[in-house]
């Protein structure tokens, strides 16, 4: 079996600076060099890949919101209303994306008269049915009074429409 010296006197060379130091000082790195101390760096954490694990993406025991969203106000574009032929008590309105169907029951608040309609007919506490004509807009039928010109727009800048149930 093959023994080696001791190496007390002997000396090695850097495999970085190539300086001279003493054999049994000289450390080995990480990647193999061996060098002196003054010249040892150890293994940048960087460099060992740290475990990573998946992000958990379920819930034990899901409770999902069974509320429903209240009901609001939505407002108008300005003058949103128009009258239909002279005599008529058709109203037509331009709610754009409205998202609403054929008999459903609105109410119209802060409305401004125009072509014979009074605020208070247009205001009308129990709201009117719908009869929708397509995605932006619907008619009803005024529960009194008609249209003096016909096909005029109006109702104001500020006129909202929602639920009958929505409080003032």
């Amino acid at each position: 079996m093959a023994r080696f010296a001791t190496g007390k006197d002997a000396y090695g060379i850097s495999d970085r600076s190539g300086f001279r130091y003493r054999l049994r000082e000289m450390r080995t790195e990480w990647n193999g060099f061996k060098v002196g101390p003054d010249e040892y760096e150890p293994k940048h954490p960087q460099l060992e890949p740290i475990r990573s694990f998946p992000d958990p993406e379920a819930l034990r025991d899901p409770r999902p919101d069974t509320r429903t969203e209240p009901s609001v106000a939505n407002l108008l574009g300005i003058n949103a209303f128009k009258s239909s032929a002279s005599g008529s008590n058709v109203i037509s309105v331009n709610e754009p994306s409205h998202g609403r169907s054929t008999d459903d029951r609105v109410r119209f608040r802060k409305v401004q008269s125009f072509d014979g309609f009074s605020v208070s007919v247009l205001e009308n506490a129990f709201g009117y049915l719908i009869t929708v004509t397509d995605t932006n807009n619907y008619t009803f039928t005024a529960s009194s009074g008609t249209a003096t010109s016909g096909n005029v727009r109006g109702g104001g800048t500020v006129a909202t429409v929602g639920p009958v149930t929505l409080e003032n």
